[in-house]
């Protein structure tokens, strides 16, 4: 798991708590910022998902250059 994904599950658990606790509360903001948290940190990982599988492919390839 890299910085990104972690980020990403972190980001994502904050806007689930901010959204339960404006839902709690009967806050429609903060369950919108929550939602907008949740979305944000759905990118981040996609985004640490990207690099992770991107630096699997180039270290299959430097590999296969090597004949392993």
């Amino acid at each position: 798991m890299n910085k990104d994904q972690i980020k990403g599950t972190v980001t994502d658990i904050a806007g689930k708590l901010q959204e339960a606790a404006g839902r709690a509360i009967d806050n429609t903001e903060m369950q919108v910022k929550g939602l907008h948290k949740q979305a944000v940190g759905h990118a981040e990982k996609a985004l640490g998902d990207a690099k992770q599988g991107a630096a699997h492919i180039s270290d299959a390839i430097k590999n296969a250059a090597k004949g392993k």
